[in-house]
């Protein structure tokens, strides 16, 4: 939120079968037989089409029952093997970011940076960190492998910044300008302001094929579905609670859901994002907030920031199988996972603190202070092959 104005894991052993599927696809078993053989021969094999079709130039869909097939721990980009694992905080009152070795618990650095950072979020390519330096109207670039902060890019009302699936967009969520904002994903020049008539354009994330995407408006309550590659808005609804405040918008691995973080409804909306018909509700707790997919892509955390808790969704389940309290309290908010699942960090937003949490038990393993306001942090390097933008959305 920002102010109107102011698991288990999966065995490793199933990332080693999928290789032996792959690399059993790709052995002999299409070569015909061999003259004089009895055994019948194999028609060629035909090149198959993908499993979803996708938006052109989006990287393929791995498993068409789970978009995040990707993120299992290990499986880190080239891209980003030789950075180091650090935790950056942008500190929306202190207009600085604080950056934490994971391995010791400790802000090793602090960066200033712009007015009022929101969140840190990885590029497309996984190459750069931007802070969205929302009331400084600029973004701020981080060389991820160095930790140096570069010259900072003009950019208006940078409240969150998300990437089309094909690479070619980032996607400024103008929260005060009400505009989605689609600019170069690496000049960031406008290549295209699109009004909407929401107020407080905020979180998004993308279906499973990325042809389009969903989006929260804090402010009036309301939903929008908007088509990627046109780059316009295809329906609006609001949502069917007095005063809600939607959030965080994370879909189902499946693709068949999204589910909306409502801070005043307390609860999650669930969404069928083709249909777009009116959703249901789930109660979670007091503030709901942040959405955290585990790493083998079976649970969801949510953060419920208006009471110092996280609850724990099972997507096969379709239910709430547990809710951890922060020992005394606590503002979480927004975060993400680490590189191989077993913390969830995320900011203490009133609190001026960072927790990180053991996603096998549910407790506190260290309180982190930093600086006033921590909200959109973000853990990096994560795996996956390409970033959606927010804290870092991974496909």
């Amino acid at each position: 939120m920002r102010t109107k104005k102011a698991a288990p894991l999966l065995a490793a052993g199933a990332a080693l079968t999928a290789l032996a599927l792959l690399s059993a696809c790709s052995g002999d078993s299409d070569r015909p037989a061999a003259a004089g053989s009895t055994a019948p021969a194999r028609p060629q094999a035909r090149q198959e089409e993908p499993a979803v079709d996708g938006l052109p130039g989006m990287p393929p869909v791995l498993d068409p029952k789970d978009m995040y097939a990707a993120d299992r721990p290990g499986l880190l980009s080239p891209v980003v093997k030789g950075f180091p694992s650090l935790v950056y905080v942008p500190n929306t009152n202190s207009d600085t970011v604080s950056v934490i070795d994971p391995k010791t618990y400790r802000v090793i650095r602090t960066i200033p940076v712009g007015r009022q950072p929101q969140h840190v979020v990885p590029s497309w390519d996984l190459k750069t960190l931007w802070v969205n330096n929302d009331l400084g109207n600029s973004l701020t670039p981080i060389d991820p492998r160095t930790g140096e902060a570069g010259r900072p890019v003009a950019v208006h009302d940078p409240y969150n910044l998300y990437f089309t699936p094909d690479g070619k967009y980032a996607i400024v969520m103008a929260s005060n300008d009400r505009e989605l904002v689609f600019r170069d994903a690496h000049t960031m020049k406008t290549v295209k302001a699109l009004p909407v008539s929401c107020y407080g354009v905020n979180h998004a994330d993308f279906s499973i094929d990325g042809k389009y995407f969903i989006v929260s408006c804090e402010f009036s309550g309301e939903l929008l579905k908007v088509d990627t590659a046109r780059m316009e808005v295809l329906r609006q609804e609001k949502l069917p609670f007095h005063g809600a405040m939607p959030q965080d918008v994370k879909a189902s691995p499946d693709g068949k859901r999204f589910y909306i973080a409502d801070m005043m409804a307390d609860g999650l909306w669930v969404l069928n994002g083709d249909t777009f018909a009116k959703p249901t509700f789930l109660a979670t707790g007091k503030g709901a907030h942040g959405l955290y997919v585990s790493r083998d892509s079976r649970r969801m955390y949510i953060s419920n920031r208006g009471e110092g808790t996280i609850s724990v969704f099972d997507f096969a389940q379709d239910r709430l199988t547990d809710k951890w309290r922060l020992p005394g309290g606590g503002s979480p908010d927004m975060g993400g996972v680490s590189a191989d699942g077993k913390v969830l960090w995320l900011s203490g937003r009133y609190n001026s603190e960072v927790y990180a949490i053991d996603t096998g038990t549910g407790t506190e393993i260290a309180r982190i202070h930093v600086g006033s306001g921590p909200h959109g942090l973000a853990v990096y390097p994560q795996p996956g092959r390409y970033s959606l933008g927010h804290t870092g959305v991974f496909r």
